[in-house]
């Protein structure tokens, strides 16, 4: 008995490679726009916002970054943490503060951030408008 291998049909042609070209955006009442990433590297930099979990190092804070995950199999909402540190030139945040912090250079081993600003002091009640 002689078995016959198929042949695999002769492929079309390959796939055309897809470039990355601005894509234009059309907001309501609004003229289209290309959108276009022209921001300089500066500009390009994460910023997250975090709370500070430790000033025991000389012009370093430690940053506690949380975020929102939801589970893949109970489908409900978990609170996963980062601790970033970062360089604080005048050692003004405290532990306690609500705090920004940008990435940068590698400044030493861990510390790739820098203090932005510091949004709410510790022990400061937000303000609620009644």
């Amino acid at each position: 008995m002689v078995v016959e291998k198929k042949k695999a049909a002769p492929a079309k042609a390959k796939a055309e490679k897809t470039v990355n070209k601005p894509t234009e955006t059309v907001k309501a009442g609004s003229v289209a726009t290309i959108s276009t990433d022209a921001r300089n590297p500066l500009q390009k930099r994460r910023i997250v916002e975090g709370l500070v979990v430790s000033d025991k190092m000389q012009k370093t804070i430690v940053v506690k970054v949380d975020r929102r995950v939801r589970d893949t199999m109970y489908k409900k909402y978990v609170v996963r943490s980062r601790r970033f540190k970062a360089h604080d030139e005048k050692n003004e945040a405290k532990i306690g503060d609500l705090v920004t912090i940008v990435e940068s250079r590698p400044l030493s081993k861990e510390k790739r951030w820098v203090l932005n600003s510091i949004l709410r002091r510790a022990g400061q009640v937000a303000e609620i408008n009644v």
